[in-house]
């Protein structure tokens, strides 16, 4: 039997967001509320529950605005890689996805080991695993 907790848990898991990012995604959240209503109220949710943290404070299994995230979507059994980034840095092509897309609001604060789902742009219900979080995707050599 499984628990309600547990269901729970997996739709809305724990998050922590950094201090130095906060400001700058509540301005973008309610900068969409006009373009993207829905999208903005669940980051702002997000925000909402989130447990804010100072910079220097921030663990590094989590995963912030710069972090490279290696993800499973549980449905169709894809490893999937890309740097959460704000808005005017994101490309597709580089794996480099907005905070301001449906899979990025859904990946910002999470740790490693987090289930969660997320819904598409489709409005497809998906279940996805955060497997490996990585700071500083961009600084590297």
């Amino acid at each position: 039997m499984t628990h309600p907790k547990a269901k729970d848990r997996a739709r809305h898991p724990k998050i922590v967001i950094s201090a130095d990012d906060l400001v700058h995604i509540e301005a973008l959240a309610e900068g969409a509320m006009l373009r993207n209503p829905a999208l903005a109220d669940r980051l702002l949710d997000e925000l909402g529950r989130a447990r804010i943290v100072p910079a220097g404070k921030m663990p590094k299994s989590v995963v912030a605005i710069g972090s490279r995230v290696t993800y499973r979507d549980e449905a169709a059994g894809q490893v999937k890689s890309v740097t959460l980034v704000y808005p005017e840095e994101a490309d597709i092509t580089r794996q480099r996805v907005s905070v301001m897309t449906p899979i990025g609001v859904a990946l910002l604060g999470l740790a490693e080991g987090a289930a969660f789902y997320w819904d598409t742009r489709d409005n497809q219900r998906r279940m996805l695993t955060v497997i490996r979080v990585e700071q500083d995707a961009g600084s590297g050599s």
